[in-house]
């Protein structure tokens, strides 16, 4: 249960946040608007980081490398989120970010990719898929009217 409700949260948050950071992008650029947040964010995280009981400075020597490029992915989607609000509509562009992260998602599942439990990508998800595919050109559809 509280993976959902995290998930929800997450999902409310990000939408929130791609606007929030768009609309402070249109007053002060993208690259300062995103170091905004980038800096907001690692600050709040060290403050945390205080509290943390769970802390394994070790861990990063012991991590596959590949993993600690987790951080230029967060640069890349703050950039991009910004973006793809700005040249769209929020709604469309979270309803695209969406079906990508599932479909990426998938992938990872259906290969097992960076340690992940194979989970066959069967005909049902792909008919997934193309419904929220089709429910977002409906909706962008709608949009344009």
């Amino acid at each position: 249960m509280w993976g959902y409700i995290f998930a929800i949260i997450a999902g409310a948050t990000m939408s929130f946040q791609g606007v929030m950071n768009t609309r402070l992008e249109d007053k002060t650029g993208l690259f300062l608007s995103n170091a905004y947040v980038q800096a907001t964010a690692f600050i709040l995280s060290l403050i945390t980081l205080f509290f943390a009981k769970d802390s394994n400075i070790k861990g990063f020597a012991e991590v596959n490398k590949l993993y600690l490029f987790g951080g230029l992915l967060g640069l890349i989607i703050t950039l991009t989120v910004m973006l793809s609000i700005k040249n769209l509509s929020p709604a469309i562009a979270v309803s695209v970010i969406l079906v990508s992260q599932v479909l990426c998602a998938a992938l990872i599942d259906a290969f097992g990719l960076m340690g992940s439990e194979k989970i066959v990508f069967s005909w049902n998800k792909y008919v997934g898929l193309a419904l929220m595919i089709g429910g977002i050109l409906l909706f962008k559809n709608n949009f344009s009217q």
